[in-house]
């Protein structure tokens, strides 16, 4: 059974960062997608940034461009986002679905319980 816990999150002011972190247990395929997604009040999940874990293929929302790095190494996925703004706001949640990256939400079987990330003016 695979298990994600997410971590991280926090309050800073526009222009700062945060570093978004994602343990992971019981892979037991040979590559996963792993991603991070966030959803405001009001709004649908949205994916914000994916990559395999055999570190091939990079996906990043057209929003975080150029701000937002995802990492994979030893089971663990970060999410360094730098300059961040208030629109970032959001909760934000690992997710991790074997072999393919896909774009929505519901194709994802996996899931952490959520970091709260808030971004002031």
């Amino acid at each position: 059974q695979v298990q994600l816990e997410d971590s991280g999150g926090g309050s800073v002011q526009a222009g700062g960062s945060l570093r978004l972190s994602c343990a992971a247990s019981g892979f037991t395929a040979n590559n996963y997608c792993m991603g991070w997604f966030r959803q405001a009040p009001g709004t649908e999940r949205e994916k914000v940034a994916s990559i395999y874990t055999s570190g091939r293929g990079t996906y990043y929302a057209d929003s975080v461009k150029g701000r937002f790095t995802i990492i994979y190494a030893n089971n663990k996925l970060d999410l360094q986002m730098n300059s961040l703004k208030p629109e970032d706001t959001a909760m934000y949640y690992c997710a991790a679905e074997p072999t393919f990256c896909y774009n929505v939400a519901s194709r994802f079987h996996y899931w952490g319980h959520g970091t709260q990330v808030t971004v002031s003016s």
